[in-house]
This record gives C-alpha cells, sequence and structure tokens, in this order.
C-alpha cells in the first residue's frame, strides 16, 4: 500500500496542546512540530473549566500555518485526554466549557454513587479502575445538581469527538474515548443500559460509536474560508491520548508491559479481552479500549503532575530553573530515601506542590525535605516505585512474564526517571518515541485512508524511524 504522504494530528494533554505534521516517505516517518499552545483549567466561581474556545481558536491557528506550508496534508486526527465531555444544543452550539477532571464536585458525585450502587458491582460491568473523575461520576453529578444543562442537552460528545464536531459538523463517539469514563460494558464494547439506567442518562444522548480508522468527515466549508485548508477528512484514531500513545508503541511481543508517561503514567498490557476478575478489582486496574479490537489492561497513575508543579513553583522565584537542573539537584542530594505516594489526594491539585511534598514527607516520619534536591528525589522515588509495583502486579492478574517495559512520552527524556523505573521493576526498560501519541495517530490516519496494511507494519515503521534507549535493572 502508499506509505508516503503528510498527516496532520493535533495531540491534547492536559496542560499543553500542539499541531504535528507528519511526513511519511521510504517507510518512515517524520515529525515537524507547526504549532503549540498552553491549555490550562480556568478556576471560576468554585469550578475549573476547560477553555474550549480559546483551544478550538488555536487549532484553527494551527490549520492556517499548515495552509501555509508547501504540504498538501491528506487527513487530521485528533486526540486528547480522557473522561471529559461537552453538551451541545438542539442548535448545534457548546452549551458551556467543558469542566475539568480535577473539579472538586466529583469526590461528591463519587461518595454517592458509591453509597448507592456497590463499585464491585459497577467494575464487573465496565472493567474501570475506580478514579472519582470518571465520566459515570461526572454525568451523575450533572444529572442531580445542574439537571438544566442535560435537559437542554441534544448530544455529549467526549472531548476529541467535540474538537472534530466544530471541524466537521460530524457527531461521533469514538470507542477507545468512550471507553474511558466507566460507561461501557467492556466485554460488550458498548454503552451499559445497567449504567446509563443508574445515572439517568439516555443512550441517545450520545452520538454513534465508532471504531480507530474511521472517517468522520471533512473540515467544513466555514473552516475551510478561515483557515484556507482545503476540505481534506477529519479521522477518528484512538482518540484517547493513551489509546494513541500505545499505537504508537513498537511493543517487541505480547508480553511486553506498555508505559506511557506524561502528566499521567499508564502502566499495562495489550491484551485481546478484558480481565475483569476478583483480583483485578481488588487491584483496581481498568479495562480501556485500544485499537483494532484490542484492550488496554492498565494502571493510572499520577505521573510527571508532580514534577510539573514543582518546577512550576519553584519558578517563581528562580524563572531560570528546568528540568536538567532539577535532575542534577536529585542526583546530587545528600539524602535520597524520601519518597510520597503520588496517587494521595493532597497532590491532585494543590496551590503549593512544594510544601505538599514536604508536609507528606514530614507527616510519614521520614523528615521534612528542604532542598530542590531532597524534594525532586521524593517525587522520583514515588512515581518509580508506583511503577515497580504495578509492573509486577500485571504479571500476576494476565499470568504473562514480562519481558520488557517499553516507555513512551515525555518521561523518556529523563534518564534519572529511566534508571529509577528499571531499578525499581527489575525489568529491562526500552525507550522511544517522545512523540508515540503522535505516531499513534498517524497510523490511524494511515489506516483509515487505506495506506497501512496492518499495526504491526505500523510499528515496524515508528521502529525504523525514531531511536530507541535501553536501560537495565
Amino acid at each position: 500500500m502508499k506509505q508516503h504522504g503528510a498527516y496532520l494530528a493535533f495531540d491534547f494533554g492536559a496542560s499543553s496542546g500542539r499541531l504535528m505534521l507528519a511526513r511519511v516517505e521510504e517507510g518512515k516517518i517524520a515529525l515537524e512540530e507547526i504549532h503549540r499552545f498552553p491549555n490550562e483549567p480556568v478556576w471560576m466561581n468554585g469550578h475549573f473549566y476547560w477553555d474550549f474556545p480559546r483551544l478550538f481558536h488555536e487549532m484553527k491557528q494551527g490549520l492556517k500555518k499548515a495552509a501555509r506550508m508547501d504540504v498538501q496534508a491528506e487527513a487530521i486526527g485528533i486526540d486528547t485526554w480522557g473522561v471529559d465531555y461537552g453538551y451541545i444544543d438542539h442548535n448545534g452550539q457548546l452549551l458551556s466549557n467543558p469542566v475539568c477532571y480535577r473539579d472538586p464536585k466529583n469526590a461528591k458525585a463519587l461518595k454517592e454513587v458509591c453509597e448507592a450502587w456497590d463499585f464491585e458491582e459497577i467494575y464487573k460491568i465496565a472493567g474501570i479502575q475506580n478514579l472519582d473523575f470518571n465520566t459515570m461520576y461526572q454525568l451523575y453529578y450533572d444529572k442531580k445538581y445542574r439537571p438544566y444543562v442535560v435537559e437542554n442537552a441534544e448530544n455529549v460528545l467526549f472531548m476529541p469527538d467535540l474538537f472534530a464536531y466544530f471541524l466537521t459538523g460530524e457527531k461521533v463517539c469514538e470507542y477507545s474515548i468512550a471507553s474511558t469514563g466507566m460507561l461501557l460494558d467492556a466485554k460488550k464494547r458498548d454503552f451499559s443500559e445497567k449504567i446509563l439506567d443508574f445515572i439517568g442518562i439516555p443512550r441517545s444522548l450520545f452520538a454513534p460509536m465508532v471504531q480507530p480508522g474511521t472517517v468522520i468527515g471533512t473540515l467544513t466549508d466555514a473552516v475551510c474560508e478561515e483557515t484556507g485548508m482545503p476540505k481534506i477528512p477529519v479521522i477518528a484514531v484512538g482518540s484517547h491520548d493513551t489509546a494513541s500513545a500505545v499505537c504508537g508503541t513498537p511493543l517487541a511481543g505480547e508480553d511486553s508491559i506498555f508505559l506511557s508517561s506524561g502528566t499521567w503514567a499508564l502502566i499495562g498490557m495489550e491484551l485481546p479481552q478484558p480481565v475483569i476478575t476478583e483480583d483485578s478489582y481488588k487491584s483496581n486496574f481498568t479495562n480501556e479500549g485500544g485499537v483494532e479490537g484490542t484492550i488496554r489492561f492498565l494502571k493510572n497513575i499520577t505521573g510527571l503532575w508532580i514534577n510539573q508543579q514543582l518546577k512550576k513553583k519553584w519558578n517563581e522565584t528562580d524563572p531560570a530553573l528546568g528540568y536538567p537542573e532539577i535532575i542534577a539537584a536529585a542526583r546530587a542530594a545528600e539524602k535520597q530515601d524520601y519518597t510520597i505516594d503520588p496517587d494521595e489526594d493532597v497532590f491532585t491539585a494543590p496551590l503549593n506542590m512544594v510544601t505538599a511534598v514536604q508536609d507528606y514527607c514530614e507527616a510519614h516520619g521520614q523528615g521534612r525535605p528542604e532542598t530542590i534536591g531532597e524534594i525532586a528525589v521524593a517525587a522520583y522515588n514515588g512515581l518509580s516505585r508506583k511503577i515497580g509495583v504495578h509492573a509486577r502486579n500485571l504479571e500476576k492478574l494476565t499470568g504473562r512474564t514480562a519481558t520488557d517495559i517499553h516507555m513512551v512520552g515525555g518521561g523518556i527524556q529523563d534518564a534519572f526517571l529511566c534508571e529509577k523505573i528499571a531499578k525499581e521493576s527489575g525489568i529491562k526498560l526500552v525507550t522511544g518515541p517522545v512523540e508515540a501519541a503522535v505516531c499513534g495517530s498517524v497510523l490511524m490516519q494511515m489506516k483509515g485512508l487505506g495506506r497501512l496494511d496492518s499495526l504491526k507494519d505500523g510499528r515496524n515503521m515508528i521502529a525504523a524511524s525514531f531511536p530507541m534507549g535501553e536501560y537495565q535493572p
């Protein structure tokens, strides 16, 4: 099949978004960043919101830049963080800015749902890790405490589908992003009537479900006129960023563990069927949809969020302090045994992450870390040890012996973190590429256009295109 051309990939994380250009030629992928922009939730009147109009504006700015380049893109793919969504009214307009998954309302919803319905019974249906930001809890809150929004909505669209709608005018519900929200029957791979009935949300509120590699539609005339882009197709990729990242990970085989390292760390295995057992429930592992009919059996861990927030706080007094300096300080720290549990609630959205880490260590009898290096070490140890624990849990829950952990995403640029993960897990760590989510988006765009025979061929192309690293335990 044709293995050349150019593709555009919008990749949204929880702190920034960007438009990437991928050129495919002679069996290799070359990437170029066209446009990058911040993506920060806005705290307003007691709630966190995503600034959707600004994000959509930035998408169009990216398309304008792409239109001015001497390249003819064949398609566009969009991936975002999971669980969040927006409501569309009967006139096709956005009802309100989407609420951010870090919003404090979620804890209230989780408590009320789990008082009314034993979570173990929910898990037997959805197979999803119990996190207070799951879409089920958010929709429950909306139905009970913001009924006027639900009542005036014609559709609810997950974030990548929401962006695609305003680009194309077409409404879809892509499978991988829908699977993140605890709304699907994991085995049937469709919405659970029992869950929807419980929260009082009709199935008709959701658009038709499509699989990764489906052409959604073409850019609208209005978007083309404003941006200068031709009417190219927008393709539903693995629209959850982790689905795209795993798609873009050149796994060595079925016994490889994947580790997507960014604001969140997601560690798991790619399986043909979900694992929903008493042990997986007790371990709080999740079953999310992947590409080509796969299941991403994984654990969601707070990742580099803590490191990012530490740097942000330190930069208030030292704007020149960068990650290289923080890593050097961590390596040189006199005391190397400070540690935290990154998944504790105190690290979800503190006003001061530095104080949060210090207070945690002190409260847990470790003393109080004072230097940048000691505080950073606590974050590094917490994350790497958590990954090591869950790597061993994965082997027990799946009955597989891991040959390696294949790590992708921004975290692979931090050798100190990679060394610690290999040490704590006791498993060989392979790294690369950084831009796995973008690569995965490109592969599904190519599949949607009939330009790629198989996921294996695509992963081989990625392995040939980017350098891979290796860390021994």
